[in-house]
């Protein structure tokens, strides 16, 4: 397994890059999301009962996931994989690798993880959908949606949500008994606010 202190360095790398040369206008897509969703899968990884190992690759995945962004927003997911394998170099096995870009490849929506850490890591990236800090969080992915095309308004925006929470679940017991009945509550008030909308 690789150290720690490589990992640590292999991280404040592409945190340093995110941070120097991500474009501004992906305001949910941002350094701050990808620090959000490093604790996130490392809180859930730890009830999950990962060994330290694990949770070293599960670190290395989260701050990877969404480095795409730096190339384009279509397939990101593929070139985070990419950027990662350049820049862990000889530093992870292969096999190390392959788990890392499986972690990262299964945050792609619709998620379909196919193990534990990538059940994990599909959790830590949508951890906010059931968090009290829910709005600030959406409302950016509303203004970046915004600049790439995806929505033009509010009414857009709610149906987009009411149906990505409704083809949404969590994958672990972590995030089903910490999150769900809070996405739940949020996903009453976004059809309230949708059924306001069509009036």
């Amino acid at each position: 397994m690789t150290s720690v202190l490589t990992i640590d360095k292999i991280v404040e790398s592409i945190i340093t890059r995110l941070r120097l040369e991500l474009d501004p206008r992906y305001t949910y897509h941002s350094v701050e999301h990808t620090l959000d969703v490093i604790e996130a899968a490392e809180r859930i990884g730890h009830a999950e009962g990962l060994t330290n190992d694990e949770l070293q690759l599960v670190k290395l995945a989260a701050s990877y996931h969404d480095s795409g962004f730096l190339i384009n927003d279509s397939i990101h997911e593929e070139h985070g994989c990419e950027i990662f394998r350049k820049d862990a170099g000889t530093m992870c096995s292969t096999a190390e690798s392959d788990l890392i870009c499986g972690m990262i490849m299964a945050t792609k929506i619709p998620q379909k993880p196919q193990n534990k850490l990538e059940r994990i890591l599909g959790d830590a990236d949508l951890d906010y959908l059931g968090r009290a800090d829910f709005y600030p969080i959406a409302d950016s992915l509303f203004e970046e949606f915004k600049f790439r095309g995806v929505v033009n308004d509010e009414l857009g925006w709610m149906e987009l949500q009411v149906g990505f929470f409704e083809s949404h679940h969590y994958w672990t017991d972590y995030s089903k008994h910490e999150r769900a009945a809070q996405k739940a509550a949020r996903l009453k008030e976004l059809k309230e606010r949708l059924v306001d909308l069509e009036d």
